[in-house]
């Protein structure tokens, strides 16, 4: 009998998981293995470390994926076997350990979490939010014991933390505070799922009652990824453009920008331990900086003057003494945010990762390249609003790798492959497909093959691809949008078709002629024509449309006519924080609605009509 995993077990399997996959990038390593036995304090041989990958690679590729992973499990509950790489698993889960939260956990299941990450996670929130007037009394938040997870239990903590680390994601007026009760507290947890996804936060297996639970291994990855994304929004050229001095010879800056937010780091590391001399490199978050030597050089490098740091630390022998010596010279700049001596020593890569971006994002130290440069339009390599909110829509459902570049890591295929099988599951003959690692010789036919498949599946679906191949895919080109936006207009309308029960596809006029029915049997006023009618840069039939599905729910007396620019804005900022209120997943953004872009018009009323047939929605 073939074993099925709850909702609840896949979410512990995949946190151990994410526990072993130090950079993210979906499949565990040998070296990831090796750095999670170290930090364990054990010494294992290397060979014995590549046969428990081989004991668990079905498609004997060097590595683990989370297919693999979750097979695993299935074989150790069936009492089938038991495995080195999951007795290990089970050795790396923390001290920290919470039983089963709810009815739907399993007898004996256990979920761990990281009580160095909870203390980090504590520590930077209460920076960020100690002037919010709104948590007085919430924030400081206690370090010790379940503070953290009873302060996200209004919603009030996630949905500020968001607009710290993504401004303006939610309008403030959408937020429930004051006197709350378990259905103003649940539309609070909504609001805040829903625009963690839009900014990019894998939310699957989350829902509000799991914050409103405090469940900690959901609480601490929700709070990662947002912490994760607000750190990395700054790494950028228009925020920083001296980071055009981290170009190596022969690159420019497109080059730059195909890079991984980590990667960047690494190389504005590297560049200033090789400003200030030193023979060392870094290449990981992890073991390279154990020692805190290269970590005294570059706080030494970058920090003013006026902040009197030096070298002093390098003086000590002992790692962690000489961990406690670096940081008071971080404490200097004002930078001991997220790691302690023994998040050091220990080579905790996830805080160590943040150490240094919260280190870039406050002392860059990067001067403007004045020469050597062809003058250059900033527009022409910042990533647009689209690609933007196409890349946050492929990373909420949770594809891996995680997508930076909507371009260059879709360039194998694999993500536009994971895509096409969340659209239509089971589309997707993944025996036909070619998993990473791809070895040097060979590896750029192996994700050629991918990215024609990618064609050929569109194709199959009926998508508009002319003038598109397989060979666009690959080479990162703009054609990409066209097949990710079709992608994401197939999903959304399969999502509402699922849930309409209708046999045929959904079409534009279906949504319109339901918004139409829906406004006007609530007594609205509003209609519109298409999805291009001018009234729609006024939102208004948007947030009529929501009164309707949600009687009550919209404070008239901030809507405006939307006759000025500034009121279209303002009723659009609300309308879009109030759809992901009532629990409808929008991912277009305000100025998607102020200016008429119809494409994502559509997906906003497709996403409210999936909400009004939602039969569970709660009223």
């Amino acid at each position: 009998m073939a074993i099925e995993l709850t909702k609840e077990q896949l979410a512990e399997i995949r946190a151990s998981f994410d526990q072993f996959d130090a950079d993210g990038n979906g499949h565990i390593t040998v070296d990831e293995i090796g750095e999670v036995m170290k930090a364990l304090e054990e010494s294992v041989p290397g060979y014995q470390i590549r046969d428990m990958v081989k004991e668990v690679d079905i498609d004997e590729n060097g590595t683990v994926e989370f297919d693999e992973f979750v097979e695993m499990y299935k074989k150790v509950k069936k009492g089938k076997k038991t495995f080195g790489l999951q007795k290990t698993v089970e050795k790396a889960k923390k001290l920290v350990t919470v039983g089963g939260l709810s009815e739907a956990s399993a007898e004996g299941t256990t979920h761990s979490f990281s009580e160095e990450e909870k203390l980090a996670f504590v520590d930077w929130i209460n920076y960020q939010l100690e002037n919010d007037t709104d948590l007085a009394g919430v924030i400081p938040i206690e370090e010790e014991g379940e503070a953290l997870f009873q302060a996200v239990y209004t919603g009030l903590v996630m949905c500020k933390l968001i607009n710290t680390s993504v401004p303006n994601t939610i309008d403030e007026r959408t937020i429930n505070k004051g006197k709350l009760n378990k259905f103003t507290i649940h539309e609070n947890q909504t609001l805040a799922i829903n625009s963690a996804s839009s900014i990019g936060c894998n939310i699957v297996n989350i829902g509000p009652q799991d914050l409103m639970e405090g469940r900690p291994h959901l609480v601490l990855g929700l709070l990662w990824q947002i912490i994760k994304i607000g750190l990395f929004a700054k790494i950028s050229l228009q925020n920083c453009p001296g980071l055009a001095r981290l170009l190596k010879d022969g690159e420019d800056l497109s080059d730059l920008l195909k890079l991984s937010p980590e990667e960047i780091l690494l190389r504005w590391f590297n560049y200033h331990l090789e400003q200030a001399g030193h023979p060392r490199q870094v290449k990981n978050f992890s073991g390279d900086i154990k020692d805190s030597e290269c970590y005294t050089v570059l706080l030494n490098e970058i920090a003013p003057p006026e902040c009197n740091v030096d070298l002093s630390p390098l003086a000590e022998k002992d790692p962690e003494k000489r961990a406690v010596l670096m940081l008071k010279q971080a404490d200097k700049m004002g930078c001991r945010k997220f790691v302690r001596p023994k998040d050091v020593v220990k080579g905790n890569s996830r805080l160590n990762l943040a150490f240094v971006a919260n280190l870039f994002n406050t002392y860059p130290a990067l001067k403007p390249v004045e020469e050597g440069l062809p003058d250059f339009d900033l527009g022409n390599f910042e990533e647009t609003r689209e690609e933007k909110t196409f890349r946050n829509w492929m990373n909420s459902l949770g594809v891996n790798p995680f997508v930076n570049n909507l371009y260059t890591d879709c360039r194998d295929g694999m993500v536009l492959l994971q895509l096409f099988d969340k659209v239509k599951p089971g589309i997707v003959n993944w025996d036909k497909v070619n998993k990473p690692p791809y070895k040097a010789m060979g590896g750029n036919m192996k994700k050629l093959e991918n990215c024609n498949y990618a064609v050929e599946l569109a194709r199959q679906m009926r998508m508009s691809i002319v003038g598109i191949g397989g060979k666009d895919l690959f080479d990162g080109s703009k054609l990409t949008l066209s097949i990710v936006w079709q992608l994401m207009r197939a999903y959304t309308l399969a999502m509402l078709q699922k849930l309409s029960g209708e046999e045929k596809p959904m079409e534009d006029a279906d949504i319109i002629q339901w918004t139409n029915f829906t406004l006007e049997a609530a007594g609205k006023t509003s209609t519109i024509t298409s999805f291009k009618d001018s009234i729609i840069k006024t939102s208004l039939p948007v947030i009529d449309l929501l009164d309707a599905l949600r009687p009550g729910k919209i404070n008239y007396e901030i809507v405006t006519s939307g006759d000025s620019d500034e009121d279209k804005a303002s009723n659009a900022k609300y309308a879009i924080s109030m759809c992901r209120k009532i629990g409808a997943r929008v991912y277009a953004l305000p100025e998607d609605l102020v200016e008429g872009n119809h494409k994502m018009v559509m997906t906003v009323f497709a996403c409210i009509m999936t909400r009004g047939k939602t039969k569970s929605a709660p009223q």
